[in-house]
């Protein structure tokens, strides 16, 4: 429990930030924008003796088991396989899945991207303003739904992500976790006195990622994993941008499929 309140500490005042784009002012719910500010020091707080932590599985590093969901995602710059995780967050992938088969992201465009971050799509007027859920209201209307924040996932290099304006305000928008870096610095100190459990730490050492959009107060629901077309990730991560971190040409989704692992 004192791991899960420090996380929340240390985390608390990045994720008071999400929807907000540096140097504007906050966007309506519709806009999607995760955030890339370090977290601020955690307040001291002497944890004592704690008995050793025990060792955790990092289901994301994990080969997919037979039968697990795989989202194929074809672009005009090559293909993205991502595995999902229906088991720790349900209602996110139902929704995603859902919107694969109407066919939503069918022609949509990475809107925003920023290398050794994020790129982030799934808006269908393609300005980060749009979109939509599978869920609805009584007269027909699309709803937003809640975060899923989980302790086994995690936003390392390769994580698929919920981008949304702030809790509770997830629709059709996604980004991939591109950002190779190793935490140091102020932000390592930050995650060990906050409990990140050592195999995280060394995950996120060996790999990258963005871990001050962890904890339980997160608002970006991990949801799946790339596990082929990181090399595309990366591709997509370098173009040119306008202003905005708008590609000046446009990253199209051709598709998205699914499929049954083997």
């Amino acid at each position: 429990m004192k791991r899960r309140r420090l996380l929340t500490v240390l985390l608390a005042g990045v994720l008071l930030l999400a929807g907000c784009a540096s140097g504007q002012p906050t966007i309506p719910p519709a806009a999607a924008q995760p955030q890339e500010t370090d977290p601020p020091a955690p307040e001291s707080d002497p944890v004592g003796d704690a008995p050793p932590a025990e060792p955790i599985d990092l289901i994301q590093t994990q080969p997919p088991a037979p039968g697990d969901t795989i989202a194929v995602m074809q672009t005009n710059m090559g293909t993205i396989r991502i595995r999902l995780f229906p088991q720790y967050a349900p209602t996110t992938v139902e929704n995603f899945i859902g919107l694969i088969v109407e066919g939503f992201y069918e022609g949509n465009t990475f809107h925003r991207v920023i290398n050794n971050f994020m790129i982030q799509g799934g808006c269908p007027e393609g300005t980060g303003m749009g979109g939509r859920s599978i869920f609805l209201d009584e007269e027909g209307n699309p709803q937003p739904f809640a975060d899923e924040p989980s302790d086994a996932l995690w936003n390392f290099r390769g994580a698929l992500s919920m981008a949304n304006a702030g809790p509770g305000t997830n629709m059709s928008q996604f980004f991939i976790v591109q950002g190779s870096e190793p935490p140091e610095g102020g932000l390592l100190d930050a995650m060990i006195q906050a409990g990140f459990p050592a195999e995280v730490i060394a995950h996120y050492a060996q790999v990258g990622g963005t871990p001050h959009l962890d904890g339980l107060m997160s608002v970006h629901t991990v949801f799946g994993q790339v596990i082929e077309g990181m090399d595309v990730v990366d591709a997509i991560a370098a173009v040119p941008t306008a202003p905005g971190d708008r590609p000046i040409d446009d990253v199209v989704i051709i598709s998205i499929t699914l499929e049954e692992a083997e």
